[in-house]
């Protein structure tokens, strides 16, 4: 899976696919609407990616000084596109990314 749409397709599961590590998880249970899922999936973790998820998961939340903490941990810049925008920009990457 490489793309937006075939990640979209799996919302429809009752669970996140198998083969998706935590920041896809991540991803997949904000996308279901379950913020705390999504947040205890990276709030574990201490890499970079992760924290550039929960950076937009607290910008998400509306709490910007915990977002701007994480986007600096995640060396980024709190974006000024749409949550939406950048919730599929994370996703692209990741699935990119983790191949």
């Amino acid at each position: 899976m490489n793309d937006i749409t075939s990640f979209k397709e799996t919302l429809k599961l009752s669970s996140p696919p198998s083969n998706f590590n935590l920041i896809l998880q991540s991803l997949w249970y904000d996308a279901k609407g379950d913020w705390d899922k999504a947040h205890a999936q990276v709030d574990q973790l201490n890499d970079r990616e992760s924290a550039w998820v929960h950076a937009y998961l607290h910008r998400k939340e509306g709490d910007l000084w915990n977002a701007d903490y994480w986007y600096t941990r995640a060396k980024q810049s709190r974006p000024s596109i749409s949550l939406e925008q950048e919730w599929e920009n994370l996703v692209l990457f990741f699935l990119t990314e983790f191949k």
